[in-house]
């Protein structure tokens, strides 16, 4: 029927037919390719900002697994560290509001390219000092170390100085000395994080946003928990890039590594740290190259082109013919919020629910940071493990925890229907039996490794002390040795010395890791007769039973970091359903700037600085000062770290308990009494279309910058 229809057009009306089909084909093909860009434009872009959510979070973690890099590297104490990790969280905060607010109204995905550039030079400028410090140098018992001829450690006469301490002694002397350089390359750092911070900024507001204009609502939710999903998988890599890394020598491919004589469980030991920060800047720079090609607006899907849920649509995509009318418009919006400010400030804070749940927080995201970024230090330490072992422990074994607990906390919320109460019930459970793991970690220590001096007495009995005079002995007064070096050995007795002149060592055989003591006076002390007075290159092991206690570390702190993990997402169910639903948005911006604020930026500065106040034995600079904490008093450092976690988490328990309290008493007689009066319908409609949109923000809101490392 058709083709006699046709035949019939061309014949008798084909002037007048033609240009009509040509229309309806040029109009269904016009649909077709509208279809075809909107789905393959907002696909593209889905993908790109995937490896964007990737690229960041394991550049992000990938500088917690270096810590004890860094801080060796630069000769800086664990409170500059923990300067130097905040200073990402002031970059972000600089300009986050100027980004969320004007960034909308721009080119968006130029705006996100543009910021993983910034945020790749920023990455590139944290490896940089590698180039310009020179070679990595650590206190050596002597330069000479290819000889194999006899060398005594302990100098009984001035003329048998090395020259290389006597150079060191008079650097100290010049009064220039510490501006030499690499005195002060850890401020590049500092501000390369800084510049990572910034360029990070608008890859979060932006990109969620721009999913939830261009897609339906069904889609929205769906696209932006595939991002997440694959940020959660960054931390992972960026650990695991930081066991690799541990596991290079710091000055690889410019050093002859058998002249090297310490071992990757030394505590001055420097991995290539550098190295993987030229990786995850690479990445940067390839996330931002797709953003440069896609259009700053992409047609809107059917079923949204009437509604106004799409808020950077509503808001900032202004139509040419209406411009100066919506421009009026806004200026009149902007007035009118202006005027609203203050009072939606004082209505927020005057929800007591709301209140007491942030300052919960607050508190609880201060334990977990701390205890997150000084993580790999404390099973260095603690249990004896080299860098590399424990970034790849955390990447492999903790990471995933996390991931499945958040997945876990949903899947509950989900399953058995919870609602707000039960949300808080569920956040405040899985917050008090996570401390209470925790408290079994206090059990799960190590002792002190016995070095003469500073941990034993050189006679053998047990003592701590961190005053330098200790070091010296009867044993050793004979030699003259430098109480500021640490070069360790262990000897035949299974006690480490500071260095081998401390040990009263009087001749030496060998060179490099295979160098060997002998005659040592002060081994002689607490060795029976039958042994020889010798030692090796090296500190001695820890005790036989903490690869035993590390094995049970892991156990527990896997199970915690799932246990803590399963209550972040009823905890933001609960801070959604708090507060009025036109102050959804005000009320998670200061939820997450308050965390950033008051959590992000100073929970690694003190935890730092008590970790300091454990140190025994302090490196020295080439040119004098205080460097890194080569040696910590094990049981204090313990107490420390896990005592500033529980002390804060159990504060942020019973803040939340107050939350359950007041939301018992204040929201369920309100819900009882919808029930009752029988508008059961409406309120049955009106729960599901604000669960979508609690749901909706809920995705936007649980990823912020490093989320996934802080268990």
């Amino acid at each position: 029927m058709e083709n006699s229809a046709k035949e019939n057009a061309q014949l008798f009306s084909k002037t007048i037919i033609l240009p009509i089909d040509r229309s309806s084909s040029k109009s269904e093909s016009s649909a077709s390719k509208e279809k075809q860009t909107c789905c393959g434009g907002i696909k593209i872009f889905l993908g790109a900002l995937s490896f964007v959510y990737f690229a960041k979070a394991l550049s992000g973690s990938y500088l917690k697994s270096t810590i004890t890099q860094i801080e060796r590297r630069f000769d800086i104490p664990s409170s500059l560290v923990g300067v130097i990790d905040g200073s990402f969280e002031i970059g972000n905060l600089l300009i986050i509001i100027l980004v969320s607010y004007f960034g909308a109204k721009l080119h968006r995905p130029k705006i996100i390219g543009v910021g993983c550039l910034i945020m790749s030079a920023g990455t590139f400028l944290i490896a940089m000092p590698q180039f310009f410090m020179g070679r990595y140098r650590y206190e050596i018992f002597s330069s000479s170390t290819n000889s194999t001829v006899s060398i005594s450690p302990c100098l009984q006469d001035k003329s048998q100085i090395p020259l290389s301490v006597l150079e060191r002694s008079q650097a100290k002397i010049n009064a220039g000395c510490e501006k030499e350089v690499g005195s002060s390359m850890w401020i590049y750092v500092l501000l390369g994080n800084l510049l990572r911070g910034i360029g990070e900024t608008p890859i979060q507001p932006l990109g969620i946003t721009y999913i939830d204009d261009y897609t339906s609502e069904e889609s929205a939710a769906f696209y932006i928990g595939c991002v997440q999903t694959v940020a959660i998988i960054g931390p992972i890599f960026g650990f695991l890039l930081g066991s690799l890394c541990a596991k290079l020598y710091v000055d690889i491919g410019f050093v002859d590594l058998d002249n090297i004589t310490i071992t990757h469980n030394d505590a001055r030991w420097v991995g290539a740290w550098w190295l993987g920060y030229l990786i995850a800047g690479v990445l940067s720079v390839l996330a931002a190259i797709p953003f440069w090609f896609l259009p700053k607006h992409l047609p809107r899907p059917e079923s949204r082109k009437d509604s106004s849920t799409s808020s950077e649509q509503s808001k900032f995509i202004i139509e040419d013919n209406k411009e100066h009318h919506r421009s009026y418009e806004q200026q009149v919006k902007i007035l009118e919020m202006a005027k609203d400010f203050l009072p939606s400030v004082k209505n927020l804070f005057g929800n007591p629910v709301y209140f007491l749940y942030l300052c919960a927080s607050i508190i609880q995201f201060n334990s977990l940071i701390g205890m997150v970024t000084y993580k790999p230090k404390y099973i260095e330490q603690q249990y004896g493990q080299s860098s590399s072992k424990t970034n790849f422990v955390i990447g492999l074994i903790n990471i995933p925890a996390v991931a499945f607990g958040i997945f876990s906390g949903g899947l509950i919320m989900k399953k058995f229907r919870i609602n707000v109460l039960g949300a808080a019930r569920l956040s405040l459970g899985s917050s008090f039996f996570g401390y209470l793991l925790l408290l079994s970690l206090f059990a799960m220590g190590c002792e002190n490794s016995d070095v003469a001096g500073l941990t034993v007495s050189y006679e053998g009995t047990k003592q701590v002390s961190s005053y330098e005079q200790t070091l010296f002995s009867e044993c050793n007064s004979g030699c003259i040795c430098s109480k500021s070096e640490w070069d360790p050995i262990c000897g035949e007795n299974g006690i480490t010395y500071v260095s081998a002149c401390l040990a009263g060592c009087k001749t030496s055989n060998g060179s490099g890791k295979t160098t060997v003591f002998y005659n040592c006076s002060c081994l002689g002390i607490t060795a029976s007769p039958s042994r020889s007075s010798s030692a090796v290159m090296g500190a001695c092991q820890k005790g036989k039973e903490c690869p035993k206690m590390f094995l049970y570390f892991l156990v527990i702190s896997v199970i915690t970091s799932y246990t803590l993990s399963i209550g972040g997402t009823p905890g933001y169910i609960l801070l959604l359903r708090c507060i009025k639903p036109q102050l959804k948005s005000f009320a998670l911006g200061i939820y997450t700037l308050a965390i950033r604020v008051l959590a992000g930026v100073p929970a690694p500065v003190y935890f730092g600085v008590s970790i300091d106040t454990t140190c025994l034995k302090w490196g020295s600079k080439r040119c004098g000062g205080r460097g890194a904490c080569r040696l910590y008093d094990s049981n204090a450092f313990r107490y420390i770290y896990l005592g500033l976690t529980m002390v804060l988490g159990t504060m942020s328990i019973f803040l939340s308990i107050a939350v359950l309290f007041v939301l018992k008493k204040r929201y369920v007689p309100q819900d009882e009494n919808i029930t009752a009066n029988g508008g059961r319908g409406m309120v049955s409609v009106q729960t599901r279309k604000d669960n979508f949109v609690n749901s909706d923000y809920l995705i936007q809101t649980t990823y912020w910058p490093e989320k996934e490392t802080r268990l």
